[in-house]
Order: structure tokens, then sequence, then C-alpha cells
């Protein structure tokens, strides 16, 4: 039973918010030598909580509406599998998903009893969003916006708790961190490009068409590496987030397969490795890098 609701929550997943507000923890110690304890913790277990409501909804509704009866599963797309596997029951991973909003929420609101009304915008953009994804987002056209919008939230958001103001850096830096959790979610769709189409989804990969799509991989990296090197010239990324270009080999040797293989569901499995692990270690590199610029200076 806990291995069903461990791969019902897609714990491994859960690190792409593990760096979302590791960034903005790191941002603000380098900005403002600001740190609290408490409050890290708890953005920790709000934003986490979140995360996981959003994708137990996520499989509560693709199971109802149908898509999970005719998906093809890989590690990294098409669902956990729990529920048309009957491993869990649909009402037991909808409570849990509606309970896990909840505790977000509850966080949510005490940050925005310490921090006001900022803190209140971004906490009724997540409870809404995250409820009302698998139902209405993705449905519009909107999903990898939508992730790349939440990704920049949580960095502003942490940032926000712990300093109380609004700056530049953890905008610019979460705009990064968006960018590359969209990245994920687009070439993860790549295999459900079927079972989305039936069941009413409208991903970038059902706009644009498998092929022009596989077209566009290249157009994330390149922007997260394009805001990279011009925030370190500007001074709003420290020198050592340039090591985030050692990722660059993992991004080219997806977008290769991905060309190639891109109506292939399981000859893009080592695609979606190398893009999942591309978008991780470039976002550890930035906490790295902004870390040893506050730590050397």
């Amino acid at each position: 039973m806990v291995s069903a609701w461990l791969r019902a929550i897609r714990v491994r997943f859960l690190l792409a918010s593990i760096i979302s507000v590791s960034i903005g923890l790191a941002i603000a110690l380098w900005k403002h030598d600001a740190l609290d304890p408490l409050h890290a913790l708890l953005t920790y277990i709000g934003v986490l909580s979140l995360h996981a409501s959003v994708d137990l909804l996520n499989d509560y509704w693709d199971y109802r509406s149908g898509i999970d009866k005719v998906t093809r599963r890989t590690p990294f797309s098409g669902g956990t599998g729990v529920l048309p596997e009957h491993m869990l029951s649909p009402s037991s991973v909808y409570r849990a998903g509606i309970a896990f909003l909840i505790i977000g929420a509850v966080i949510g609101l005490y940050f925005v009893a310490v921090r006001g009304i900022a803190i209140a915008i971004i906490l009724a953009f997540a409870v809404a969003a995250v409820y009302l994804y698998s139902t209405s987002i993705v449905r519009i056209g909107l999903g990898e916006f939508f992730v790349a919008l939440k990704g920049t939230m949580i960095v502003v958001g942490t940032y926000y708790v712990q300093v109380g103001a609004l700056s530049i850096e953890p905008v610019y830096a979460g705009t990064i961190s968006g960018m590359l959790s969209s990245l994920v979610l687009f070439i993860n769709s790549f295999p459900d490009y079927e079972a989305d189409r039936s069941g009413g989804r409208r991903t970038l990969v059902i706009l644009l068409g498998p092929a022009r799509a596989s077209r566009l991989f290249i157009a994330f990296p390149s922007a997260v590496y394009i805001m990279i090197i011009a925030g370190v010239v500007l001074q709003i990324l420290p020198l050592y987030t340039l090591a985030t270009l050692l990722a660059l080999p993992l991004a080219l040797r997806a977008y290769r397969i991905l060309k190639a293989r891109y109506d292939d569901a399981e000859g893009l499995i080592p695609c979606m490795s190398s893009t999942v692990a591309f978008s991780r270690i470039v976002g550890i590199a930035i906490v790295v890098g902004v870390l040893v610029e506050y730590l050397l200076f």
C-alpha cells in the first residue's frame, strides 16, 4: 500500500519543486543573508503538498476521462497506473489529492497572515490552478504555460516569504526554473499524443503535431542558456551559474533522439531520461552557483 501511494504521488518528480524552493532560498541568502528555517521548512511542505495534489488529481481525472485506459505507459509518461491497475481506489486518490491541496492552502494562509497580499495572490493562483489543471487548463492548451508559471511563482513566493519584498533576481531565476519544468512536461507528452488527443487535451504536441513539435524542443534549452548567460552579463545571476553549461550535452542528446523517434514511445525513453536529467542538473547548478557566490563573497 505504501509503495502504491509513493507511486501515485510520483515521488521522484517532486524534485522539481524542491529545486525551485531551493533556488528561492539560495537567492534570499545571497542577496539579503536571510533564512528563516521554520518558514523554509513550511515552504517545502506547502509546495510539495500542492505538487502532490496536482499529480493525484491528474491521475484521478485521467482515469475518469478514460485517458489512462488507452495510454502507453513509460517510466516518464502515461500516468502512474495505480488506478487502471486497481492498486488504489479512485475515491481514495481524489480524497488524498484534496487533502494535500488543503495542507498546501493552510500553510499558504499562514504566510498570507505573515507576509500579506502578495502571498495571497500567489496562493489563490496555486489553489485554483492545482484543482483546475486536469479538467480545464490542459484542455485549453495552457498546460506548458501553467507549469512554467508555477515554477516561477514557487521561486518568487519562496523568496518573498523570506525577505518580504520582490526583486528581479528571483523573478529571473524563477522564469528559468519554470521553463525547465515546462520542458519536462513538453517532452513527456510525446508518448501520450494519441491518448491525450482522444481525451480532449490540447498539449503543444497536439496543437503542433509531433513532427513540428519535435523541432520546437531545442527552443527550451536555448532560451534557458540565453537567459543564464545574459543574467550573468547583467549581474542578475552569479558567474558560477555558468556551470549549468555542463548539462548541454544532455539536451543535445535528447534533441537528436526526439527528431528521429518522436513517434516511438519506447524509443523516446532515453530522450525523456536525458531531458529530466538536464532539467534537474541545470536547476541544481543554479542553486549551487548562487550558494557558492554567497559563501565566497
